[in-house]
């Protein structure tokens, strides 16, 4: 397991089930808070605020599904010092002493937006290095922390093909409940993400709406988040891979000014249980696509 934070720490965790009931993995990307020393001194604002882009406790929202019966995959550094929900070169170069490979994406609207593979800012906005850091130290970090995260996903992608013929993975986010337009409307408990039809069968998101739906949360579709680089990357229905992003709103679950679990976390929790349980025994997975194995 690839460490970080002075060897304290392991970059991410894979937690697979004593008895595995479906091919479902849950996956939390974006919930680590084990922040590194250095990178807090480089950083011009302060702990709190470079919080705000975590997808604060969703990582305890699917752990106990292993439980279950289902594989769930959490990362332990936070977004803001590497998201692995990027392509795996979005750099912006203004952000860097040194040039940067020539095989950088730097003209995405990712980076465009200060949110790329190293972000620039965090998620309302805010600027968060003093000064330019070295383009070695950026690449290092997609060395030693995305590009482990991405193989140990997709061996364990290829496990699941082995045991089961087929994979549906389920990337679980958290959003701020208000968005930074004004003009944006009231946003629902939770949007669905499948990249507008094109990451899964159509039956898996019709499946979490039914299901949450009659769970008493409200629904979107692909607006304002419609899955990120995972879903994009690793949903091929075609060959049997099946990816869908869920966004949760943080009001539903926590007190987002203070960063602390409301008395609803339990409820939230069990119901994600329950939608793994209604996948597990409601879709039709020998259905769903012949499987061609990730490339490691």
């Amino acid at each position: 397991m690839t460490r970080f934070d002075g060897e304290t720490s392991p970059a991410f965790e894979i937690v697979e089930p004593a008895q595995w009931r479906a091919p479902v993995i849950f996956n939390s990307p974006h919930s680590g808070s084990t922040y590194p020393d250095e990178f807090l001194i480089a950083s011009r604002i302060d702990l709190p605020t470079l919080r705000r882009s975590e997808d604060s406790f969703m990582d305890e929202l699917i752990g106990h599904l292993s439980d279950r019966g289902f594989p769930t995959v959490r990362v332990n550094f936070p977004r803001s010092y590497v998201d692995v929900n990027r392509e795996p070169y979005e750099l912006d170069p203004r952000m860097f002493t040194g040039r940067l490979p020539s095989f950088a994406n730097t003209r995405s609207m990712r980076v465009a937006g200060g949110l790329g593979t190293i972000p620039r800012v965090v998620g309302d906005g805010q600027e968060i290095y003093r000064d330019r850091i070295l383009v070695d130290d950026a690449l290092g970090r997609i060395e030693t922390l995305y590009k482990p995260y991405h193989r140990a996903l997709r061996r364990l992608i290829n496990k699941v093909h082995q045991l089961f013929g087929t994979v549906v993975l389920v990337d679980c986010h958290s959003m701020p409940s208000v968005g930074v337009s004004r003009d944006e409307p009231r946003r629902p408990d939770i949007v669905i993400g499948d990249r507008y039809g094109t990451s899964c069968t159509p039956l898996l998101p019709d499946r979490v709406e039914e299901t949450m739906t009659g769970l008493g949360y409200s629904i979107g579709r692909n607006k304002p988040y419609a899955g990120g680089f995972i879903t994009e990357h690793y949903g091929n229905p075609a060959s049997g891979l099946h990816a869908v992003q869920l966004e949760l709103n943080r009001a539903i679950y926590m007190d987002e000014r203070r960063r602390e679990r409301s008395p609803r976390f339990a409820q939230v929790a069990s119901d994600f249980g329950i939608l793994a349980d209604v996948l597990a025994t409601t879709i039709p997975f020998g259905d769903l696509g012949s499987f061609q194995a990730a490339a490691e």
